[in-house]
């Protein structure tokens, strides 16, 4: 396939182009920020090997004709720079930003009426696992236990909780209607009083190179489940992707998750 990559001087951006190199993609176009003084480089060299003839470029400056895929890790700007662009050319997405607001979602739902988009705030497999079980758990574990959650990432990351964290919170909520209007408690500090059972608590660390973690603690009075998961390389996170971009090049118009590349 021909695969374009939106973002890709970012964190993601050599984990993806290593992944899709290795599964025999090619690389049709490399897309950074406006300014970014990663501009008019060639995109080979942002990993380390040799260079392939595409130079990074704004997305104004970009031909998307003849890519198959677009796979976006960049910023909510971006992301919503790139949608409008992709309906027009009829180009399929892959989008992992984060961040994005209630309204940015909408219009992500609703460009996915034109163009096939596979939309998910964590593309690794063992975290879609970790979603199901999640799920699954939830729907079980509906009285007298206490659920929590707790993420880690990296210092660098700009938004909190993480993306992956909230879709967990969804996912809490519908799967357990006792929890569906509970009250998010984002850390706690001094006399906080008992907890209730109205409540889900979320705990973020931000610090070194983490590069992901997520556990949901389910207490009870007598026993504790616990459901984690731990990245120790972005390229887990890249052969979901690539993966994705594969699985949503052959799909029609239409909004799709990761359980529908694995089909879970």
């Amino acid at each position: 396939m021909k695969i374009g990559l939106m973002g890709i001087g970012g964190r993601m951006g050599a984990a993806l182009l290593e992944t899709l190199l290795h599964r025999d993609h090619t690389l049709s176009c490399a897309i950074e920020a406006p300014g970014s003084p990663l501009s008019g480089s060639d995109a080979g060299m942002l990993s380390g090997g040799q260079s392939l003839g595409v130079l990074v470029s704004p997305l104004h400056e970009t031909e998307l004709s003849g890519t198959e895929a677009v796979i976006d890790f960049s910023s909510t700007e971006g992301t919503m720079s790139l949608l409008p662009i992709a309906v027009a050319a009829s180009i399929p997405l892959v989008i992992g930003t984060t961040g994005l607001s209630e309204n940015q979602v909408a219009e992500i739902e609703g460009a996915a009426g034109y163009i096939p988009i596979l939309f998910s705030p964590n593309m690794s497999v063992g975290v879609n696992l970790l979603f199901k079980l999640t799920e699954l758990v939830s729907g079980i574990l509906d009285e007298g236990y206490d659920v929590e959650l707790f993420e880690a990432h990296h210092r660098f990351k700009k938004d909190a909780p993480s993306g992956t964290a909230r879709k967990l919170i969804d996912i809490i909520r519908k799967a357990n209607p006792s929890l569906a209007s509970a009250d998010e408690k984002h850390g706690r500090e001094g006399m906080t009083g008992e907890r209730s059972s109205n409540e889900i608590g979320v705990m973020t660390m931000r610090g070194g190179d983490i590069v992901g973690e997520h556990t949901v603690y389910y207490a009870g009075m007598g026993e504790r489940i616990e459901l984690t998961h731990k990245a120790t390389s972005r390229n887990t996170f890249a052969s979901g992707a690539v993966r994705g971009a594969e699985f949503i090049a052959k799909q029609k118009p239409g909004l799709y998750s990761m359980f529908d590349v694995l089909g879970i």
